[in-house]
């Protein structure tokens, strides 16, 4: 499916505030970005770069006063999610070396304390794709989706605690149960198309049998129509907006729509 994604977001500073927004997705195997559009009102300049996990970051010093960012995309995606229920957790000493830091604790996701109800979620068949499958749809049973029941400081541990949360927990969640069988996890963010209410969304990867595969807690079942726009090992690396000083933010509106007649321009 061809879909048109847009983020319109307006801020109110009193002084000038460094921001560092990671707001373009990049094509890869699971998308392809037909076209794009970034645009900054009032026009200051931007120094894009990418961080340690390969996001497009885009560094800004805006100015005091209003401020309007907006991105629009034209992205190729796929309508279904891979899934292989016979793919094998791979072990740990066979894992590459560049996914090993997605194995390991991170701010949000306290895996080191989640062995014995991962591992008793998991259970003891083959050491698959299907275990991890478990851990998802363990928490799609038992965390109840409540708006406003966490907030930015919330973590795995709190969440598995109140058991509720809204799709950020339920990555981190997702992530640190992982981890704790020793599956590297990292959290994703980005769009899902029919997404309700329509929003930016958060799901978790698993690295599984030489691959990323996608799990979505907050779905019955993982859906496809999804554009990734960052990666990292918890929402600490994958913040959309990052600002070093005071701001208001005025307004925030996100829309993703099917293209359903030629794509024609973008």
């Amino acid at each position: 499916m061809i879909l048109d994604a847009a983020c319109q977001l307006d801020y109110q500073t009193t002084e000038e505030v460094p921001a560092i927004f990671m707001l373009r997705p990049r094509s890869g195997w699971a998308q392809w970005v037909m076209g794009e559009e970034f645009i900054i009102q009032p026009q200051v300049p931007v120094v894009e770069f990418a961080d340690l996990y390969g996001n497009l970051c885009q560094r800004i010093v805006m100015p005091g006063g209003d401020f309007h960012l907006s991105v629009r995309y034209r992205v190729l995606v796929p309508e279904v999610v891979d899934a292989d229920i016979y793919a094998p957790l791979m072990l740990v000493q066979n894992l590459p070396t560049d996914v090993l830091h997605y194995l390991l604790p991170s701010r949000y996701c306290q895996s080191e304390e989640f062995s014995v109800l991962a591992s008793s979620i998991a259970g003891d068949g083959p050491a698959t794709y299907a275990q991890v499958e478990r851990i998802r749809a363990w928490i799609h049973r038992h965390i109840v989706y409540e708006v406003g029941s966490s907030d930015t400081n919330t973590t795995a541990l709190e969440t598995a605690d109140k058991m509720c949360g809204v799709c950020r927990d339920f990555a981190h969640l997702g992530i640190a149960l992982c981890r704790a069988i020793n599956v590297p996890a990292r959290m994703v963010v980005g769009f899902l198309h029919l997404l309700r209410p329509m929003d930016l969304h958060a799901w978790f990867e698993a690295f599984i049998g030489g691959r990323w595969f996608t799990f979505d807690a907050t779905e019955e079942f993982t859906r496809g129509n999804r554009i990734v726009v960052a990666y990292g090992r918890d929402a600490a690396d994958v913040a959309l907006a990052t600002m070093f000083g005071n701001f208001t933010m005025m307004n925030m509106n996100v829309t993703v729509d099917p293209v359903n007649d030629s794509p024609g321009s973008f």
